[in-house]
């Protein structure tokens, strides 16, 4: 029967694989709907980050999407997670089918299955859950009675990779496009035509005429003898049906009104997160050429310092955790930072509560700030990102940190009792030499060295951490050339040799890398048109799963399986990763609007290969990127001359807040 729990069928797998307790659901602030909540018309959603349960569950955008759903009395959601891949074979021999966590509904008896993708090595794990639950892998096969797979999140703004395998997709931020897809799915219902002949194309018929849903079914891609892209169009058969010839993404513009989530889920199992997290502000105009998450999240939208403050209180209070997390792609860039972290320590002054700011610019941070963080005595280390090692690069990716500015950053922080610092920077950059990356040891020496000059201490502690770059659509860099596998192992290699070759600083330095192989797979995903996808069907087919994990990774399946698949095709990975883009190509992406004009971004990419900077225009003119006036949207910030209330130091203890 449709909507029973197979909890039944499930449990007696559990004492046979590792960490059963990631498959059993209950957590604190979760819920369980009845099936029949909304009457005949209920929508139902099996909302789904395609990653292990303790990746998945502190997700904000699922957790927010997870809440906004189940407060509509007519749907309600359940969360699914990719499950290891001994529980999947024991689920395939007894016959399981991939089940919610919630109430361990069969994902096949919802009305939509939508997935969150953050990063696209995630996409074979998509296909073993379609698989396991029953749902055919591509879309033209699915029928009446199969839920709609819709996708979202950031490589969600080029879903042509996965475009045989989805029904629709959504680019921007979710939460007013999931109410509006669930007011078409029930409108649609109370019509009759779920399960009719032809019901299922008038569905997505329906939520493509919004102009917000892409369904990749209802356009063509032309390819020309070379492999280049020479067209893509809605189907003539469609286009008169008021199916539009470009997609736009959605924006949510009032933070305050979506204070989500309100009840934030606890995990049972140990996760990546352990905190209560509040996003501050959505967007970023720092312009870093390498960020998509800045490029497609424009504009800046600032939650207001009382909605944060309300947000926390309410936050603390569902779940017990002792440490906040105020989220955005640059914290420290909120125009009432200050106010935001003196107010809430002030607050929770005297408790066990701590504050944090993942992300912080180094050109953004100070000491007062920092202060105010661990004003409860936490202090970890802190984490900074230069990017580059060279000024000529910051220049070139747009990273405006000088090295004096790093400098005297860390100098701050370790005179006022830090004794650790974090670098990340990026390998492989639009026309980086070795020298730009051996510059990284020596920056990494100069801290070191000012660390022991202002503390007088040797126990001062530096970890470079380096990332490859990948291209990414919707920025600058999209018509970039990736370097290759080898040659950034290459420059890592030298990069390693630098750090260790003198003594007085290499013990003092950490080194942490991840190699070039997992960028040019990410890399051909990323950029990949819907050639691609015959690739990633025959990786899954060949056993790959969880390739974001090192221990599950193949480069050797990934390349094996890409020649072979793309064979037929005429064009190879490099042709995807290592090959620079001209001006006028048609990018696979190019019918997806994220509000960036095309003509800026190009040219912006010329800015970079002459390392001309970019200014913030939060407080400089308009540049021109296209959002704010192709979405008529605006930037929101503050100051708004409110203060954080209230104000009562509760310093009697976390159970006093508790109990309030």
């Amino acid at each position: 029967m449709p909507g029973q729990s197979r909890f039944d069928l499930l449990e007696p797998l559990l004492e046979r694989v590792s960490k059963p307790i990631q498959y059993v659901g209950g957590e604190l602030n979760s819920q369980v709907k009845s099936w029949e909540c909304g009457g005949e018309h209920t929508v139902r959603w099996a909302l789904m980050y395609p990653d292990a349960y303790e990746v998945g569950l502190p997700n904000q955008g699922v957790m927010i999407l997870y809440e906004v759903l189940n407060e509509r009395p007519d749907a309600l959601a359940e969360r699914t997670y990719s499950v290891w891949p001994d529980l999947e074979a024991l689920m395939r021999e007894h016959g399981v089918p991939q089940l919610t966590v919630d109430g361990h509904r069969a994902v096949r008896d919802f009305d939509v299955f939508g997935l969150s993708f953050p990063t696209e090595l995630n996409y074979t794990n998509m296909l073993t859950a379609l698989d396991l639950a029953g749902i055919p892998l591509h879309a033209a096969d699915r029928g009446e009675q199969d839920p709609i797979v819709l996708i979202g999140g950031h490589a969600s703004f080029n879903p042509e990779p996965v475009a045989d395998f989805v029904d629709a997709a959504v680019v921007g931020d979710g939460e007013e496009a999931v109410l509006a897809v669930t007011d078409i799915i029930r409108d649609w219902k109370a019509e009759g035509l779920e399960g009719t002949d032809g019901g299922r194309h008038e569905l997505l018929l329906r939520l493509a005429r919004t102009g917000g849903v892409y369904v990749p079914a209802f356009y063509t891609v032309d390819y020309d003898d070379a492999g280049f892209i020479a067209d893509i169009a809605v189907r003539d058969d469609l286009a008169e049906a008021g199916v539009p010839a470009t997609v736009s993404k959605h924006t949510v513009m009032d933070l305050d009104a979506w204070p989500y989530p309100k009840q934030p889920l606890v995990p049972l199992a140990e996760s990546v997160h352990e905190r209560m997290s509040v996003e501050i502000f959505r967007g970023c105009t720092r312009g870093c050429r390498f960020c998509q998450a800045g490029m497609i999240t424009r504009p800046v939208r600032e939650r207001s310092i009382t909605g944060i403050g309300e947000m926390v209180e309410q936050g603390l209070s569902a779940t017990g955790y002792e440490e906040v997390g105020l989220l955005s792609l640059s914290s420290a860039d909120h125009s009432e930072i200050a106010d935001i972290t003196k107010g809430l320590a002030d607050r929770y002054e005297g408790t066990q509560t701590g504050l944090s700011l993942p992300s912080t610019r180094v050109d953004a941070f100070n000491i007062d700030l920092a202060n105010e963080l661990t004003r409860n005595g936490r202090r970890s280390g802190l984490t900074f990102a230069p990017e580059g090692g060279s000024e000529r690069i910051r220049r070139v990716i747009n990273k405006m940190v000088s090295e004096d500015d790093l400098i005297r950053t860390v100098t701050a922080a370790y005179e006022a009792g830090w004794r650790q610092v974090k670098l990340y920077f990026m390998c492989g950059l639009p026309t980086e030499t070795d020298e730009d990356v051996l510059q990284i040891a020596d920056l990494a020496k100069r801290v070191i060295e000012t660390g022991r000059q202002v503390s007088g201490r040797r126990d001062i502690r530096c970890t470079v951490s380096i990332g490859g770059f990948v291209p990414k659509p919707h920025t600058p860099f999209q018509w970039a050339s990736q370097l290759s596998a080898p040659g950034t192992d290459e420059r890592l290699r030298k990069l390693r040799e630098a750090i260790r070759s003198d003594r007085r600083y290499g013990s003092a330095i950490g080194f942490r890398y991840h190699d070039g192989q997992p960028g040019i797979v990410e890399g051909l995903l990323s950029r990949g048109d819907r050639r691609v996808g015959r690739v990633i069907e025959a990786v899954w087919r060949d056993g790959g799963r969880f390739d974001g994990w090192s221990e599950h990774f193949s480069y050797e399946r990934w390349m094996r399986c890409a020649e072979s698949a793309l064979a037929p095709t005429g064009v190879d990975v490099d042709w995807y990763t290592t090959r620079e883009r001209f001006e006028d190509e048609i990018l696979p992406w190019d019918h997806l609007d994220s509000g960036l004009d095309k003509a800026w971004l190009w040219d912006d990419w010329q800015d970079a290969l002459d390392e001309r900077e970019q200014d913030d225009c939060r407080w400089t003119p308009c540049f021109d990127c296209g959002v704010c006036p192709e979405l008529d949207l605006d930037i929101e910030i503050g100051p708004t001359g409110k203060k954080l209330l209230p104000l009562t130091v509760l310093g009697s203890g976390r159970e006093a807040m508790l109990e309030r």
